[in-house]
């Protein structure tokens, strides 16, 4: 896809995140989800202003921080494009572990738990795991 209607920066202006690395977080997100794919292009700084209401030298500066790491190329006149990707094929949308979690997510909805609540027990376990608990 070579459009730029595969990513729309979503800001939270009471994250206490710069808004700048919500969109570098939100593009990786995007990588590694395979919604972003080599040759994509970024919305431009006007598309993002647009629809966010933020300055456009903090898009710049998003974008900036994006090229740095060797993710995307900014080509004059044309755009901002996607260099290469951080997924996997295990994350994609189609993917049995997505499926698997999409499931748990929704027995722990069922389950009375908001969104807090699941992020607080998936940040938890997440940690415990990859810091190599072994009760985890």
């Amino acid at each position: 896809m070579t459009g730029s209607a595969a990513v729309e920066f979503r800001i939270d202006r009471r994250s206490g995140v710069a808004t700048y690395l919500q969109i570098v977080h939100q593009t990786k997100q995007a990588l590694r989800l395979g919604v972003l794919e080599p040759g994509d292009r970024l919305p431009t700084a006007r598309e993002v202003v647009e629809a966010t209401a933020i300055n456009p030298n903090t898009v710049l500066k998003a974008y900036r921080e994006l090229e740095r790491e060797g993710l995307v190329e900014a080509r004059r006149g044309l755009g901002t494009f996607v260099r290469r990707t951080l997924g996997s094929a295990a994350v994609t949308t189609d993917a049995p572990l997505r499926a698997e979690l999409t499931d748990w997510t929704r027995r722990a909805r069922a389950a009375g738990l908001d969104e807090d609540d699941v992020h607080a027990l998936f940040t938890a376990v997440l940690d415990s795991t990859f810091k190599g608990d072994p009760h985890a």
